[in-house]
């Protein structure tokens, strides 16, 4: 008996360690773009992102950070506020370079900032007094990793100055 649990427990073992994680393989593989739309909840700032012609760039080598607000988010902005923003491209691009960071900062290295440098040009200010936090939008989910980067999720969208 205890030799049939010693071979189960080694086939166990050895499934574990020569089966590929699917998850973590297919995620990794995936860019900053097909990471988003993979998600599904994130369909309007993809389509904001096509919008304004960020595709290629978040589908470059980067790396970035992206504060990338959900349906929800983009829900919470005042009515007609999407629409009028898919037709003026210059302040859809402005708006959406700043949920952008250059470089690859997972969650830990957000915590130890006091404010981060986007692609915007302006700063996002990070609070971590009652949870972590970008400008007003709280991060609800941190470090998806990417081909490309990391996603950080917020609940709100950030409005530059």
């Amino acid at each position: 008996m205890k030799k049939f649990f010693g071979i189960v427990s080694t086939v166990a073992i050895s499934a574990l360690l020569f089966t590929p994680s699917v998850g973590a393989a297919s995620h990794h593989s995936k860019d900053i773009v097909d990471t988003a739309v993979a998600a599904g909840s994130f369909n309007t700032l993809v389509t904001a992102v096509k919008a304004a012609g960020l595709v290629d760039t978040l589908k470059s080598p980067g790396p970035f950070t992206v504060f990338a607000p959900t349906d929800e988010a983009f829900a919470k902005l005042p009515e007609g506020t999407v629409e009028a923003l898919l037709n003026d491209k210059a302040k859809l691009t402005a708006i959406l370079t700043y949920h952008v960071a250059p470089g690859k900062m997972m969650a830990a290295d957000v915590v130890k900032k006091s404010a981060i440098q986007t692609v915007q040009g302006q700063s996002l200010q990070v609070s971590t007094s009652d949870g972590a936090r970008v400008d007003n939008a709280n991060i609800i989910k941190t470090d998806i990793e990417c081909s490309n980067g990391v996603i950080h999720v917020i609940d709100t969208v950030v409005l530059p100055d």
